[in-house]
């Protein structure tokens, strides 16, 4: 185990060492799925969340997209997340693509993208920049500090979890976006709307709005998606 338990990998990404943390499954083996931070950086929620996905068969990698640095403040996540460049970070993440499609551990040649908030925005930005490599995308309540580029490039199934009451990401904003994806694409997704605000899924509640009987619909859909696309 590294000294440091969330960053228990490292992984050549755009001429640099990024870094994040693996979770294997008990067969040792299976789909590759990256899994994408909240803007409050690899806290041991997205941690959770990676081993989770192992438990499940998958073998999981969060790649730590702030080098390091977590935040339990909502105004330091905020800087945080503007300070991050977009391109930059979706680079880190291509490394991580790389990465697995590359570790003896995983089957097949897609994996899929699962990410919240910031790394929710992030999984689509993934998914159009690296094309048929990824084969099933999930964002939850997903937002961006920048306009998304273009998703001509984008092919997975995608699968969307947002909430009604959500202001970051508010319905009409997530139905706008979904248009757009398949007029730029051809892909349409699958954007689902839960009775529940920003971060529903989050069980760490750092905004007092996690809300478990919504989190288990949102994480079964999400685990059936992944086997279904991934195998």
């Amino acid at each position: 185990m590294a000294e440091n338990p969330l960053q228990n990998v490292s992984f050549p990404s755009n001429g640099r060492t990024a870094h994040g943390y693996l979770a294997l499954p008990e067969s040792g083996s299976g789909p590759g799925v990256v899994v994408i931070q909240e803007w409050w950086g690899l806290t041991s929620h997205i941690a959770d969340v990676t081993n989770r996905l192992a438990a499940e068969g998958f073998v999981a990698l969060a790649p730590d997209l702030y080098g390091g640095t977590t935040t339990h403040d909502s105004d330091e996540a905020g800087r945080l997340m503007q300070e991050l460049p977009v391109e930059q970070a979706a680079t880190d993440l291509g490394g991580a693509v790389d990465y697995l499609l590359a570790h003896e551990a995983v089957t097949g040649d897609k994996v899929g993208a699962v990410g919240f908030c910031m790394g929710g925005g992030f999984v689509l930005v993934l998914a159009a920049q690296q094309g048929d490599k990824i084969g099933a995308a999930v964002p939850f309540y997903g937002v961006l500090g920048e306009d998304y580029p273009s998703f001509e490039n984008l092919s997975a199934p995608l699968l969307g979890h947002f909430g009604e009451d959500d202001e970051m990401a508010p319905p009409e904003a997530v139905e706008d976006l979904a248009e757009r994806i398949e007029k730029e694409s051809g892909v349409r997704p699958d954007f689902r709307l839960y009775p529940s605000d920003h971060a529903f899924f989050n069980d760490e509640n750092l905004l007092g709005t996690y809300d478990p009987e919504q989190a288990l619909k949102a994480w079964s859909a999400t685990r059936d998606f992944l086997r279904a696309n991934l195998g």
